[in-house]
């Protein structure tokens, strides 16, 4: 009880490879007792099922709590904090906290949340990890400032429009203590270093950074970083901090569609396709039947990348959908149906 209980934040926009970071920590605890919160962005959860196939014996399932009630960043008071106090109030105190931020989460006020006295004699931020997909950013993505883009568009290939997804990448950028960018071997020297100067220009001074897969990371590379984030937030204000704005998600929504078992996992991928490519979808992620498999597949889906595996063990839920505000759910609900 004498000593904080380290806390280490993992953020990162849509498809970055949060949950793959999460699921490679948890199986190579080495004997450490590690708790993890996940925070999912959507009507049903998925990262939580999905992890719990890790097989360590550390990453039990009462270990795993999920926040699937709003944006963590939203809901600190009525939720996170009391969760928070729920896990240090058992016999077994964990030895580490992961907390998985939803991909349209402000990392700022989760940060000032250890600051409440309810908590902050108890844990401490280790490091805030922000993961970046390399291959997405490189395509331009992600924006610097529309107002800028006319201007600064061809001299660098990064920019795009100022969007609030711009907004939510920079602020994840200036948070981190540690930045992991992923993805890098699917983009070209340029492109990697057009990234690279993008990282460095929206992060802080100094900030670290590591490229690889998160599956490959050594686990002391990401824990013991021993930052005390919470108690140096000077030069780590978000966009809405320093315009005075309240925080909130108006300008996303998302939804869940429900299939019956697909022909095939080719068609259902192709489906998916087809639904990334509409205008303001961001994410599809969910678990889904396949005729004639004895396990529903995974599908975790960004912009033009897909992944899918089969789940053992876990059932079909059917898929979110992410995306900005005026998406037309009624052409996506019929193309994800077929």
């Amino acid at each position: 009880m004498s000593e904080k209980i380290p806390v280490t934040v993992i953020t990162g926009f849509l498809g970055s490879g949060k949950t793959t970071l999460v699921r490679h920590l948890l199986g190579h605890a080495q004997g450490k007792r590690i708790a993890l919160i996940i925070n999912e962005f959507g009507d049903i959860g998925v990262d939580k099922e999905v992890l719990a196939g890790c097989g360590d014996e550390t990453c039990r399932e009462e270990d795993m709590i999920e926040l699937a009630n709003g944006c963590i960043c939203c809901t600190v008071a009525d939720d996170f904090i009391p969760t928070m106090k729920t896990l240090l109030e058992r016999d077994e105190r964990p030895d580490h906290i992961v907390i998985e931020t939803s991909g349209l989460a402000l990392p700022q006020p989760l940060i000032r949340a250890f600051n409440w006295p309810e908590i902050k004699t108890e844990v401490t931020i280790d490091g805030v990890v922000t993961v970046v997909d390399a291959a997405a950013l490189a395509e331009g993505r992600f924006a610097s400032d529309e107002e800028a883009v006319d201007a600064q568009r061809k001299a660098d290939s990064m920019l795009d429009h100022e969007t609030p997804l711009g907004e939510l990448f920079k602020d994840q950028l200036v948070s981190a203590d540690l930045i992991i960018v992923n993805k890098a071997q699917l983009v070209s020297d340029a492109d990697l270093a057009a990234v690279d100067e993008v990282i460095q220009r929206e992060a802080r001074p100094g900030t670290a950074t590591l490229r690889g897969s998160p599956d490959g990371l050594a686990p002391e590379i990401l824990l013991g970083l021993a930052s005390a984030t919470e108690n140096h937030m000077t030069g780590r204000e978000s966009h809405h901090d320093l315009e005075g704005e309240e925080h909130d998600h108006d300008d996303f929504t998302s939804f869940v569609v429900a299939l019956p078992p697909v022909a095939s996992l080719d068609d259902l991928r192709a489906r998916i396709g087809k639904t990334l490519a509409l205008p303001g979808v961001l994410r599809v992620k969910g678990r889904v039947a396949v005729e004639g498999k004895p396990a529903p597949a995974v599908i975790q889906a960004v912009g033009p990348r897909i992944e899918s595996y089969f789940a053992p063990g876990t059932e079909a839920t059917g898929l979110v959908v992410i995306g900005l505000r005026d998406i037309d759910r009624d052409a996506i609900t019929k193309i994800l149906r077929g």
